[in-house]
């Protein structure tokens, strides 16, 4: 097994990101590997054509930091010490820019085919994640999809 000494778990609070990062968390555990938690705030930079309102960024940034806050406390639960980063904009972008900028050796995401998570893997021009790391990347995949293309 490779020896990952420092992991990026990236961390929404949906069913894919709890499921990502009890793997990682596992993981990190079994490696005694430096654990850090990335939430990523995807409207706050203004994506729409709409500016939201003071009140929806204010609610947005509460609720992003609610999220971090909650997968931090679950590594810490595990016997973890967790170091937890927020950013702010699109996945794509951000994700590359904090692991290089913690030099992490792995990358943890979860997915969903065509689900919420399929944010993690595209960009502009139909940049792929893969492309935009140096790293090794972990995907935890749903065994259940719902769209019935899971092996038992």
């Amino acid at each position: 097994m490779a020896s990952f000494k420092n992991i990026l778990l990236c961390y929404d609070s949906t069913r894919e990101g709890r499921r990502a990062l009890l793997q990682g968390a596992e993981l990190a555990q079994m490696l005694g590997a430096e654990t850090h938690l990335l939430a990523i705030a995807t409207t706050l930079t203004g994506g729409s054509m709409v500016e939201p309102s003071e009140v929806a960024l204010r609610e947005e940034d509460k609720a992003i930091r609610e999220i971090l806050h909650e997968g931090v406390e679950r590594l810490r639960a595990r016997g973890l010490v967790a170091t937890g980063h927020l950013a702010f904009g699109r996945p794509i972008e951000q994700i590359p820019v904090v692991a290089r900028a913690l030099g992490v050796d792995l990358i943890v995401i979860g997915h969903r085919p065509s689900g919420v998570m399929a944010r993690w893997w595209s960009g502009p021009g139909n940049a792929q994640l893969l492309d935009l790391v140096t790293c090794s990347i972990l995907v935890s995949i749903d065994q259940t999809d719902p769209a019935g293309t899971a092996t038992p």
